[in-house]
């Protein structure tokens, strides 16, 4: 699941969330430059759209603002987090050039922070993230970006004081305790009471959002107290009944619960409020509620079929391209964790394809490589789950070589999760438990297969903890309806 409406960019999303009006008078901004009086309308009202969590309205409101002034760089920034696709986020940002020269450095910044996704060059983006604060010290968005910057460096310890300073300095600011309760119920070390504190902070800020409410509904669903969630879901549901994540969330607790006709209804209620660029994303949820009835074949059969679906949904090329990569990835895990390895092969092939396809339309060496390895990284564990250990090892050594010049300090993460499975598979444990400690193990399946490592090396008590952490994730991503019933299992 997400912790936004979603889009291609939802992760980015905590980054710009708007300032409520209420607070900036008394707290400094970034500099907004436009000349227009009409593109700079549009865009406060993207910013409060951004405020409610709807990256749909957020994207139109900013293209309406880029279209009464195309030289508008911060719209053309905002542009590209509530993006669909690559190819829209590399768009914006070309549009944000335009006007570049004539932006306020802030704006600058902005653009440059955002470049550098195209490059995974994450550290850059820690530079310039904290260029930005002490240009605007006293702007909670330019700590916020800081703080999206040391989240996607899995530096959790540090971005939660980030937020606490934004708190701080603005306690009316929403977004703050909005992101810092994302992070306590998201990202380890986890902590539920303190997610519920904050996340009803930013409710007691900006208490008509329904987004407040259904994500303090995630906690009572982390929780295991699905009815509690449930409630939390349906209260959204009344504050915005067009809300497309509510009932998408409502049929998560039904899957975990085994209702899964009821699940599908609810799933097909928010793909109906969903629009064009958003159903392609959220449909693969219907087929993973044949992951959890113990059907995976008919799961990839649903996936494959709603890949040629994808076209008819009304939605972009680059953005049904995305879907479709999103779509056979779940697609090829729910084939090579369940031992159908011919379909998983099938699956890649598809989806490599697409994403050469994808790196010719960004048209970056740097991209490339990125959409190369990503190829390389599913090929080699694929061959690892067929005991092709030689070629997963060549593999994994491809996708190294592909990332080694990227500025990246996760960049070796994909290497050591296929050498875990390597030795995982060998029953080698202790290997496996030392390369799984460096892999990227807010992933669950990295987790649960850290457990197995950790087991069969008899370290049994780490191993049942991990295993129980796995077991009550309760957020429905492929990877827990894989894991969901084997992790019940192990843990007792």
């Amino acid at each position: 699941m997400t912790n936004h409406r979603h889009t291609w960019r939802s992760t980015c999303l905590l980054v710009l969330i708007a300032v409520p009006l209420a607070a900036l008078a008394a707290i400094e901004d970034i500099p907004v430059t436009t000349q227009s009086a009409e593109a700079r309308l549009a865009f406060d009202a993207g910013q409060a759209a951004l405020d409610r969590g709807d990256g749909q309205q957020a994207n139109d409101l900013f293209r309406t603002a880029v279209a009464a002034d195309p030289n508008f760089t911060y719209a053309w920034f905002n542009l590209s987090n509530v993006s669909f696709s690559t190819e829209e986020f590399n768009a914006a940002l070309r549009g944000g050039e335009q006007g570049a020269a004539h932006a306020s450095e802030g704006e600058r910044m902005l653009l440059e922070f955002n470049k550098l996704f195209l490059d995974n060059n994450f550290n850059a983006q820690i530079e310039i993230a904290n260029q930005l604060t002490r240009k605007y010290p006293d702007s909670p968005r330019a700590w916020m970006q800081l703080a999206g910057a040391q989240a996607a460096l899995n530096r959790f310890a540090e971005q939660r004081a980030t937020l606490e300073k934004v708190i701080g300095m603005a306690p009316d600011f929403s977004p703050a305790p909005f992101a810092l309760a994302g992070s306590y119920l998201f990202n380890d070390p986890k902590d539920f009471a303190r997610a519920e504190k904050y996340y009803r902070q930013a409710i007691k800020t900006a208490p008509g959002v329904d987004m407040f409410y259904w994500a303090l509904g995630d906690v009572y669903r982390g929780t295991n107290r699905l009815e509690d969630a449930r409630r939390y879901y349906k209260l959204a549901l009344q504050l915005d009944p067009k809300d497309l994540t509510a009932p998408i969330k409502l049929g998560h607790v039904n899957s975990f619960l085994g209702n899964f006709d009821e699940a599908r209804a609810d799933y097909d209620r928010g793909l109906k409020a969903a629009g064009p660029a958003n159903a392609g994303f959220l449909a693969p949820f219907n087929a993973f509620t044949y992951v959890y009835a113990g059907e995976p074949a008919r799961a990839i059969q649903d996936l494959e079929n709603l890949v040629r679906q994808i076209d008819g949904f009304g939605a972009g090329a680059d953005q049904r391209l995305n879907a479709k990569v999103a779509a056979l990835t779940s697609a090829a895990l729910i084939a090579m964790f369940n031992g159908l390895y011919d379909d998983a092969e099938r699956v890649l092939a598809t989806r490599a394809a697409l994403l050469r396809e994808n790196a010719k339309v960004v048209g970056t060496e740097k991209f490339t490589n990125i959409q190369e390895a990503q190829i390389a990284f599913f090929d080699a564990q694929l061959a690892a789950w067929r005991g092709d250990y030689k070629n997963a090892a060549a593999l994994a050594k491809k996708n190294a070589g592909l990332v080694a010049n990227e500025n990246n300090a996760r960049k070796d993460e994909p290497y050591h999760e296929v050498m875990g499975l390597i030795e995982l598979r060998r029953k080698n444990f202790r290997k496996a438990v030392a390369e799984y400690r460096k892999a990227d193990l807010t992933q669950l399946h990295n987790k649960y297969q850290l457990a197995e490592a950790l087991e069969g090396a008899g370290q049994k008590d780490e191993a049942l903890g991990l295993y129980k952490e796995v077991s009550v994730n309760n957020f429905n991503t492929v990877d827990f309806a894989l894991l969901r019933s084997a992790a019940l299992k192990k843990a007792g």
